[in-house]
């Protein structure tokens, strides 16, 4: 379960985890595959694989319009629609299975329980936002808020800093504690016949209870960047 047992590659300066690649990789396959098969032949009027399709993309502009507006959250829906799309399998990977090898290393985990690739998530996200802002409004409006007013300066920027750490540290923390209980119910279930039934049982209220924390994760990261996309794009006083 801890993340410096994933095996790695290293390539010249860089070294690669490659539980995170593969589980990536995993995550992306798994939503490409679903989009593609229920996007196959659309009706006008949705039924099955399609209505479901559709209901996922809605709820996502339905997240985010009380922060953006309907205009916004209609343009910038397919962006998170990936983003909510990409947690909701991500964030419950870990939760299928445990894979490790001899050595102890682990090969089988949600790619949001690691730290770093929460940050690299974050990052992702806050950059995005300040391109959309410097975008929509132009380089001088959008640094004039950073500067307004001026005794606040170093106050704005770092609440640049804090809200991308908020939205790694808030994903990262509620999905590697449930991966860690679902590991240590696994051990408990292994240390003798009376402990497994017990462990099995609290691991099947537990995995339960994981699936809805990391949808509500998703739900969440969502949520926190349709908003600073918004004060982004519109700015502080607008």
């Amino acid at each position: 379960m801890e993340e410096h047992l994933s095996p790695t590659l290293t390539l010249g300066p860089v070294t690669f985890d490659l539980t995170m690649v593969l589980v990536s990789i995993i995550t992306i396959s798994v939503i490409f595959l679903l989009v593609f098969w229920a996007s196959r032949r659309m009706e006008l009027k949705p039924k099955g694989k399609q209505n479901v399709l559709e209901y996922v993309y809605e709820l996502t502009i339905n997240f985010t319009k009380g922060n953006l507006g309907d205009e916004d959250a209609k343009r910038y829906a397919l962006f998170f629609f990936t983003v909510f799309t990409f947690l909701l399998v991500a964030n419950n990977l870990g939760l299928m299975t445990k894979l490790e090898t001899a050595e102890g290393h682990n090969l089988w985990t949600s790619p949001t329980a690691n730290m770093a690739y929460d940050f690299g998530l974050a990052a992702i996200a806050t950059v995005f936002c300040h391109v959309e802002g410097i975008r929509r409004r132009g380089v001088k409006q959008y640094l004039k808020d950073f500067v307004t007013p001026l005794a606040m300066t170093p106050m704005n920027i770092l609440e640049e800093i804090t809200n991308l750490a908020s939205l790694a540290l808030r994903l990262y923390g509620n999905i590697y504690a449930g991966e860690v209980l679902v590991s240590l119910l696994l051990q408990l279930s292994q240390q003798s016949a009376v402990a497994y039934p017990v462990a099995f049982a609290l691991n099947i209220v537990w995995t339960g209870f994981s699936v809805f924390i990391s949808c509500l994760q998703g739900y969440v990261f969502v949520m926190l960047v349709s908003m600073y996309l918004n004060k982004k794009i519109h700015g502080h006083g607008e």
